[in-house]
This record gives structure tokens, sequence and C-alpha cells, in this order.
């Protein structure tokens, strides 16, 4: 393989990912120095450790979100973030919320802020997604998951936004009743959620 060739691929993954990672490289077999090269060309720049992006990176609405997973990416966005990206929540949150395991090590990002909650076992594992943000494959908690997770963390996010979030979620009909009772059981907040559930109904 030339380092033309390398060179190709690496920008074609960039203008479809937005970020790449070191380590995403060497799985493809294309060697880190190729990323110097480009860097000292000045056709890509080093945003983090092990993390690129283009020059003149295409930006959107989204760009922070991809930044974070991309440097996180055991992580999953979760409560506001995933508000946000299900289309329930008409704020705009300026911290990326992201859910990791207990015993992970709190992610070091100072730009763009970022704020982590923690769970294990089954709060951490089910009700997660993968969607398809900007290009970017992205971990996110589905929408009952989101829902019970409001109630879960109600003293982090408010009551008001977890209220919020369910009568969106079901007015919307982006949520099954037995999708929501599920998640409220893996959260431990059947009890809290029953009489809302109930209301709806």
């Amino acid at each position: 393989m030339t380092a033309k060739t390398q060179t190709e691929r690496i920008l074609d993954l960039v203008r479809r990912k937005g970020l790449v990672r070191g380590a995403e490289l060497d799985r493809l077999g294309i060697h880190r120095m190729s990323l110097k090269r480009l860097v000292d060309r000045g056709l890509l720049v080093q945003r983090a450790h092990g993390v690129y992006e283009a020059a003149e990176p295409r930006m959107s609405e989204h760009s922070s979100i991809i930044e974070v997973m991309t440097r996180v990416p055991k992580a999953t966005l979760c409560l506001l973030t995933a508000l946000r990206l299900h289309g329930l929540t008409t704020q705009n949150p300026f911290e990326v919320w992201v859910m990791i395991d207990r015993k992970a090590r709190k992610p070091s990002i100072d730009v763009p802020a970022v704020r982590v909650v923690r769970a294990s076992g089954p709060c951490l594992s089910k009700g997660v997604q993968t969607l398809r943000v900007d290009g970017a494959a992205i971990r996110v908690t589905t929408v009952a998951k989101t829902v019970a997770d409001c109630f879960r963390y109600r003293s982090t996010v408010g009551s008001d936004v977890a209220l919020e979030a369910l009568r969106d979620a079901w007015r919307r009909r982006a949520v099954r009743m037995d999708d929501l009772v599920a998640a409220a059981k893996t959260n431990r907040v059947a009890t809290v959620m029953r009489p809302y559930l109930e209301s709806l109904v």
C-alpha cells in the first residue's frame, strides 16, 4: 500500500466520521506515521491525544457529541443529551451527558463540557441503541430507558424534566407502555413511575 493510498483512506474516513482515532487506523492496517504526515501538511488537526479531524472540520450541532463519543467510546449518551437526540426536549444542554460504569475512570475532558453519571449491571447495559449521527455510530439510551433514567436521576435533572420527558414521549408515540414498564423495573423506579404511567392510559 502506497503512502498516497493511505492518505486517501484516512481522509475518506475523516470525511465520513468527522473525527478519527489512531486506534481505528491500527485496525485498518494503516500506519500512524501517515497521521503525522497529514498533520504536518495541514490536512488534519490533532484535537486530543489520539483524536484527529480535518483541518477545516465539518461543524454541526452534534459536533461536541461526536467528539466526546470518539474520545470515550465505551460511554453511552444519556439523560438530557439523549432527550435532545430523540427530539423530546426543547432544551439544548451545554454539557454532553454520558453514562459510564461505576468503576470506570472519569473522562478527563475539559472542552466540550461533559456531565457523567454512573451505573452498573442492567442499569448500564440494557436499553442502549446505536444511532448514526453525522455519519458516526454512537451509543445512546433508547427512549424508554432515557425516560426511566430521568426518573432515576430526578434529583440531578429535576422532576419536571422527568415528567416532561414521559409526557412528550407518550404524546408523540415514541415509546410503548410495555417498554416504559420494563425500563422502570430495570432502573428500580417502577414504584415512583407507576402513578405517572397510570395517568397516561
